[in-house]
Parts: structure tokens; C-alpha cells; sequence
């Protein structure tokens, strides 16, 4: 079910900016309201201020929450890959320039008792997931105090990349205690092959463990991840992509084939409904 918080928009100035691979950039917001509300999983739509080309925004996950010099929650962390031309517009902002931001959007994860969360991520799909392994492995805390959290010792990142040059925030994840493990497309780093044959080779090392498998990337690897853990019985949530125009449920732009109790299918808004979503329950 939908989180109970109210999202909030404001225009607010970039705190930092800077690159951690190829155009691969994090970009840091200060916004307390939004810092002390939001979630592992959840989501942020980003415009910039004044500017009407693009006119709409765009979706950004949560990467982490900063700290003001009292401890409480007070800027927001995302990553993004340039690509278009927000984003390309974007990786030249600096300290001081205005973004309007609304959130926070859409339902996080919700993690089971397990001995080992397994994150399978792929291209810029690793974004959602430091805040998550953090809060798993009991290193911060997110949203309402009171909102039920399971911990647990062991995080296990799977990371497929094209190339060396695209692994994004590798230092933050290894800070974390995650245990990393790379897959390259070239063979430049970890694995010479894809992250969904990493896990593969994890799920098949842990069989004596209970897991649970969390998902994000491009959504043929999501689809052949949601395969091998339907196959191996290891429950698994995916964090969808779907490109969205306003973030709020209004446009129905978003909208991803989900599957009903009784077997048939209906439209689920990916801002609303999700992102988050059991892997076995998309219609690929």
C-alpha cells in the first residue's frame, strides 16, 4: 500500500555536483522535509528551475540522506547517467544554482527476515540500493522512526556494467560493508559476463540461507533475474524504470502490466503503485 507521507515541492539550490564515473554524476539537494520523509526505493522527480526545455521532470531514486551538523536529515543525494537533455544540462550545474523538486514519490522496499539481501543491479540501476543496504545492515535510519525495518548482517551487491569506466559509486558500497561483486559486458572488470549470471553463482553458494532478492536495471536483465529466483524459490522485488512524465498518478504515462490474485492482469502506475513491485507479478 501507498506510504502515508505528504509530498512537498519547493525550488531549492545544489548544494554539490560532482562526477563519479563516466557521465555518471551525484548531485546533492538540500531539503530537509524531503530528507526526513523519505525511503530506500522511493523516488524524486527533478526540474530545473526556470528552464521550460525540457518542460516536464524527471524520476530520480533516492540514493542517500546527509546529515545537517545536528544529526537530523537535511539533503537528499541522487545519481544519474546523462543521457538526454535534462541531464546533460544538469551534469553542468553547480553550487547555488536552482532545481525544483517534489517528493517523496512512490512505495520503497519492504525487506523480509533473511540472513542475506542480495541487490542484482545493472547500468544505473544501482542507485536505489546504498540507502537500502545501509538500512538493512543497521548503519541509518530513513523515514518515520517507528516504520518496521528488517535488519540483518549480510548485503551482497551484484553490479553488471558495460565497462570499468561506468562502475559508478563503488567506494560508497565497499564503505558500506557491502559485499560487491562486479560483472563487465567487455570483461574490464569482475566477471566477463552479465550480472544475472553473478546471480547464478550466488544464489547457488547461499542455498543454505534465506534470501532475499532485490532488483533494479534494464528490464531484459530484470525479467531474467525475476526467472532465476522464481526458478530457485527466492522471492524478489524489482524496482522499475518506466519513464514518467508526472510522478504523481495524474498522466497514467507510467503504467506497467501487473498480474491479479485471480491470474489476469491490469495497469499499475509505476509512480504510484510502485516502483517497487514483486518480480513475479510484472507481465513481461
Amino acid at each position: 500500500m501507498p506510504l502515508a507521507l505528504e509530498a512537498v515541492a519547493r525550488t531549492v539550490p545544489v548544494v554539490e555536483n560532482v562526477q563519479l564515473a563516466t557521465r555518471t554524476y551525484r548531485v546533492r539537494l538540500e531539503y530537509p522535509e524531503i530528507a526526513r520523509q523519505i525511503v530506500p526505493g522511493q523516488f524524486l522527480m527533478l526540474r530545473l528551475a526556470g528552464c521550460d526545455d525540457p518542460l516536464l521532470g524527471r524520476a530520480f531514486a533516492l540514493y542517500d540522506t546527509i546529515d545537517d551538523a545536528s544529526g537530523s536529515p537535511a539533503m537528499v543525494d541522487v545519481v544519474y547517467l546523462v543521457g538526454g537533455k535534462m541531464t546533460s544540462r544538469l551534469a553542468r550545474y553547480r553550487a547555488g544554482q536552482m532545481l525544483d523538486i517534489w517528493g517523496p514519490l512512490g512505495n520503497g522496499f519492504t525487506v523480509p527476515e533473511c540472513d542475506r539481501l542480495i541487490m542484482a543491479v545493472g547500468g544505473i540501476g544501482q542507485t536505489p540500493m546504498l540507502a537500502l543496504g545501509k538500512e538493512y545492515l543497521g548503519q541509518r535510519s530513513y523515514g518515520d522512526a517507528s516504520r518496521p525495518v528488517q535488519h540483518g548482517a549480510k548485503a551482497t551487491m551484484l553490479y553488471g556494467v558495460r565497462s570499468v569506466d561506468l562502475v559508478a559509486g563503488e567506494a560508497d558500497f565497499r564503505s558500506a560493508g557491502f559485499d560487491l561483486r562486479l560483472a563487465s559486458d567487455d570483461g574490464s572488470v569482475g566477471l566477463h559476463g552479465f550480472v544475472t549470471e553473478l546471480l547464478a553463482q550466488t544464489l547457488e553458494e547461499t542455498t543454505s540461507e534465506r534470501r532475499q532478492v532485490v532488483c533494479c536495471g534494464p528490464e531484459v536483465m530484470m525479467e531474467r533475474v525475476a526467472e532465476i529466483c522464481h526458478a530457485a524459490n527466492v522471492p524478489c522485488q524489482v524496482s522499475l524504470e518506466t519513464p514518467m512524465a508526472c510522478g504523481i498518478g495524474i498522466c497514467f504515462s507510467c503504467v506497467a502490466k501487473v498480474r491479479q490474485d485471480d491470474g489476469t492482469w491490469d495497469y499499475r502506475r509505476t509512480c504510484v503503485e510502485g516502483p517497487v513491485f514483486d518480480a513475479q507479478a510484472i507481465e513481461w
